[in-house]
């Protein structure tokens, strides 16, 4: 069997759009960074790329990217492990 490993980088954060180093301290999406989430689930799912399993960091902005893409793809009930 074969497996298919896709990365997708969060959203942009609050602190990205300021150009600030974000690192470990947990800032949430800005508004693009919402509308990329969402974007990068539609890519996923037009590209046949639609996951059976997720696995994100502890922090809001990767869990809500996570969440918006899966939706985004009609996966919502895809179980996000943290």
């Amino acid at each position: 069997m074969t497996y298919t490993l896709v990365l997708l980088r969060h959203g942009e954060s609050d602190w990205n759009a300021k150009n600030l180093f974000t690192g470990w301290v947990d800032v949430p999406l800005s508004e693009k960074g919402v509308a990329e989430a969402k974007r990068g689930g539609e890519l996923l799912k037009a590209e046949g790329l639609t996951p059976d399993v997720l696995h994100t960091s502890l922090l809001r902005r990767a869990i809500m990217t996570a969440n918006l893409a899966l939706d985004a793809a009609d996966r919502h009930w895809i179980d996000v492990k943290r």
